[in-house]
């Protein structure tokens, strides 16, 4: 048995052997064995690195101004009990802090432009309400985490003047335009670049996250820009708000695997990205199994990554799942909801088929009228919650490529904890097809998942999945 590394401790170890060039793309086969010793030996791969609740949760994403007509903490609560139907368990919840005037982008500006850490937007309701939000969502019992802005402020929040060395600034004294994930600088003219050189700022950025924490009983952040924020500044504050919520959740958007020394899971842009490729014909699907062995040696078993067919950015500047992917947006969500490391996520109105791209600096309310496919994301989702094979992190089992003659529209795995067992297939392609399969090597008698219909599988043998569909299996 390997020794056991107290989380902090190996957090802080890796963060002194990790390269600083965060735009590597190559890697020597030497770089390559080191990153895969490194996954190995990740704080994340030890199970109590998570909280336990976090096992198989499934994460959704409020936009709170555009859920409802009036935008609000309190309309928005009446949609709790249908979304703990649905079978989410996590609730992120768009930036909710009063949003800067100056340069503000649009009539209401950017959610991400704060002008104060600790305060409520007054559109939203008051300190009151967001208290009874979040309550009655524990009473749910769902969690709630808050998108969390540390890489930037808006121009007229207080630090801009009152403390100026909290902000990057040119040789003339003026702000810099806040940079991405890559340190490159952005055209977010309403946003100034926060300077984590200086101690007292990483000081009172902990102390303002601990306030939410304390005052409202959050669950956790979800940390815009994670990347563009120094590491160890996110140790440091994983350690002193784990101190006060032993059960707190860190989800990070960034991608690169350091980040799990701090964060319990990293964006799956890739895959995403991959899975539009596939869903256009741009792409065929030997690629995931590419993809999928490049994240087990980057990643090791036990990160958690997103994976996702739509989010607030993706549906505002590349359009809904709907608008990308046509049909295949589901074979790929299956996909994104069962493979090996995920947890999945639901953006806001994808559960009655929104097709429009909100507006992202204006109101533009979700249309709630649109076909329901509530049924299929809440079975996707007790599939999850049920199949300790599909388990998040390292409770989860391992994945491995079923081999199939469907062509490179096809793709089919199975995952398998102790006794349970589950079989994926998906097909992006316009014809149904079927698909003869080899080596499997868990035969036996299955349930399908979706019709409840028996169905015996033996070694080798023959699946039948529509267009643009998928079949998932579960071994009795």
């Amino acid at each position: 048995m390997r020794p056991s590394i107290p989380p902090m401790t190996a957090a802080l170890a890796i963060l002194a052997c990790t390269s600083p060039d965060k735009n590597a793309n190559v890697d020597s086969p030497a770089a390559a064995t080191a990153r895969a010793s490194t996954a190995a030996t990740m704080p994340s791969a030890d199970p109590a690195f998570h909280p336990e609740w976090s096992k198989a949760a499934v994460i959704y994403e409020v936009n709170v101004r555009q859920y409802t007509p009036q935008g609000t903490f309190a309309a928005l609560q009446t949609h709790l009990p249908r979304l703990k139907a649905l079978g989410v368990d996590v609730l992120w919840l768009m930036p909710v802090q009063p949003i800067g005037v100056k340069n503000r982008k649009g009539k209401l500006g950017s959610y991400y432009a704060i002008s104060d850490y600790t305060a409520i937007n007054p559109e939203y309701g008051t300190e009151r309400d967001f208290k009874a939000f979040v309550d009655a969502a524990h009473q749910q019992g769902l969690r709630v985490i808050l998108d969390w802005v540390a890489n930037h402020t808006a121009h007229d929040h207080e630090w801009v003047t009152a403390r100026p060395t909290y902000h990057e600034r040119r040789s003339d004294g003026s702000l810099i335009n806040a940079r991405d994930n890559e340190g490159k600088e952005t055209d977010w003219t309403d946003v100034a670049e926060l300077d984590y050189r200086n101690g007292e700022l990483r000081r009172t950025m902990i102390d303002e996250m601990r306030w939410w924490v304390d005052r409202f009983g959050l669950d956790g952040f979800r940390c815009d820009v994670a990347g563009g924020v120094p590491m160890d500044f996110w140790v440091e504050a994983r350690t002193a708000l784990k101190a006060v919520r032993p059960d707190l959740f860190l989800l990070a958007e960034a991608e690169t695997s350091e980040m799990h020394a701090a964060f319990d899971m990293t964006y799956g842009w890739e895959l995403h990205h991959l899975l539009n490729a596939i869903a256009q014909g741009k792409d065929s699907t030997p690629s995931l199994d590419r993809y999928f062995a490049k994240q087990d040696s980057v990643y090791g078993r036990g990160a958690y990554r997103m994976y996702f067919t739509s989010n607030h950015d993706e549906n505002s500047w590349q359009g809904s799942e709907l608008e990308r992917m046509g049909a295949n947006h589901v074979p790929a969500f299956v996909l994104s909801a069962t493979v090996q490391n995920s947890m999945p996520l639901l953006y806001t109105g994808q559960e009655v088929s929104m097709r429009k791209r909100l507006r992202f600096f204006e109101k533009d309310t979700v249309e709630w009228n649109g076909p329901s496919l509530a049924s299929f994301y809440r079975s996707l989702f007790e599939l999850k919650h049920q199949q300790p094979a599909l388990a998040n992190g390292p409770w989860g089992g391992a994945q491995a490529t079923l081999q199939t003659d469907g062509g490179s529209r096809v793709y089919a795995f199975t995952r398998t904890k102790d006794a349970s067992t589950v079989l994926v297939a998906v097909n992006f392609g316009d014809r149904a097809v079927s698909a003869n399969y080899r080596s499997l090597t868990v035969p036996g008698t299955y349930t399908d998942w979706f019709s409840k219909a028996a169905i015996s599988l033996v070694a080798d043998g023959t699946l039948d999945i529509p267009a643009h569909g998928y079949r998932v299996l579960v071994r009795n």
